[in-house]
């Protein structure tokens, strides 16, 4: 019986991972559209959100009926609220690689993104991409210093998004404001994007420790 509860436990946390991998996929994929005009990979992406919709839903369902049949306790009880949550975060992700690929094609058959600013949104995307991995090894591991670590690729692609404001205000612009509203939200879909994998970072954190990340993160070294 208690071989059974583990499994579902473990179930839940292999789905986490399942998730984390498809979004960080989709965000590589709906970028490679964005830069190269890529219609067919826009559409493509665009389609993937349904398959990640129904993993969260499967995901609930099974933390639900944990909570229903098992009544957890401590750290498994920890588990099964904050994988919830960490479902909600990725469909979020989910949602905003779906944007980056709506831009793509609103856009074809040109690309959105001017020349000049190719490099940023590119780097962005790669950090995003980055932080969705290191949360998908973070939800393995259970590595509290490797997630409270995650926080210094976030505070990069904030960089790099107030870098593409002051392009934008820059003189030189020449661009028009359709290419710089789409670029103000291509930045904030990115930003998003790793505030959601910092947030899962953050969560396995809780639920190792049963403190929040911004409380560890100021513990003295000795005493973490």
């Amino acid at each position: 019986m208690r071989d059974a509860y583990h499994a579902e436990l473990d179930s839940i946390g292999e789905g986490l991972v399942d998730m984390a991998n498809l979004t960080g996929s989709a965000m590589g994929r709906a970028t490679s559209a964005l830069l190269d005009a890529d219609l067919a990979l826009a559409e493509s992406v665009i389609g993937t959100h349904g398959r990640i919709e129904d993993l969260q839903r499967d995901l609930e369902d099974r933390a639900i009926a944990v909570l229903a049949r098992q009544q957890p306790v401590a750290t498994d009880l920890r588990l099964v609220v904050t994988s919830l949550r960490m479902s909600a975060d990725l469909e979020r992700c989910s949602v905003l690689a779906q944007h980056v690929a709506k831009v793509a094609r609103l856009r074809h058959p040109r690309p959105a993104v001017p020349q000049d600013l190719r490099s940023t949104i590119l780097e962005m995307s790669q950090l995003a991409q980055r932080l969705m991995a290191q949360a998908a090894d973070v939800l393995v591991t259970h590595d509290v210093d490797a997630a409270l670590r995650m926080e210094q690729d976030d505070d990069r692609i904030d960089e790099l998004h107030r870098g593409i404001f002051q392009h934008l205000l820059d003189d030189r612009w020449h661009h028009g404001v359709e290419t710089a509203v789409d670029v103000t939200l291509l930045g904030r879909y990115y930003e998003r994007f790793a505030d959601h994998a910092v947030s899962l970072a953050r969560r396995v954190v809780y639920l190792v420790t049963g403190e929040q990340a911004d409380f560890i993160a100021t513990l003295p070294a000795t005493t973490t």
